[in-house]
């Protein structure tokens, strides 16, 4: 988003559902041109490895900065692992693979095209 051109406000209900399935859901938009927010949940338990798998490092490679609603989180990195709770801001860089510990609920905000290449595969991966 370029500062001073325009603001942008989206409720998750106004954002639309870009993938979902198994009690996953995301919702997503570009807000700014170059910036994409998401509301996501993914239900206790889902593993994205499967998801990402064929990305660099079958990892995902687009940067998030959001803050986590609910539930608890596990982030897994080549450099290892690290919980985030509810309450929690966040950075992911890129090199990242989510397990949901808990039932989680997050927003985020990302590049759109590092977003969205992501994204397609995932869903090139489900279809």
């Amino acid at each position: 988003m370029r500062r001073g051109t325009m603001s942008a406000a989206i409720t998750r209900e106004e954002t639309p559902v870009a993938l979902e399935g198994g009690g996953v859901e995301l919702r997503m938009k570009e807000i700014g041109g170059d910036l994409t927010v998401a509301f996501v949940h993914l239900p206790e338990g889902t593993d994205l490895t499967e998801a990402v798998k064929g990305q660099p490092d079958d990892r995902c490679q687009c940067p998030h900065w959001g803050y986590l609603l609910k539930g608890r989180l596990k982030m897994r990195t080549a450099s290892g692992d690290e919980v985030y709770e509810a309450g929690q801001a966040f950075y992911w860089a890129p090199g990242h693979v989510p397990l949901a510990l808990t039932d989680v609920d997050y927003v985020d905000f990302s590049p759109s095209r590092e977003f969205r290449e992501v994204i397609d595969h995932v869903k090139a991966r489900m279809g």
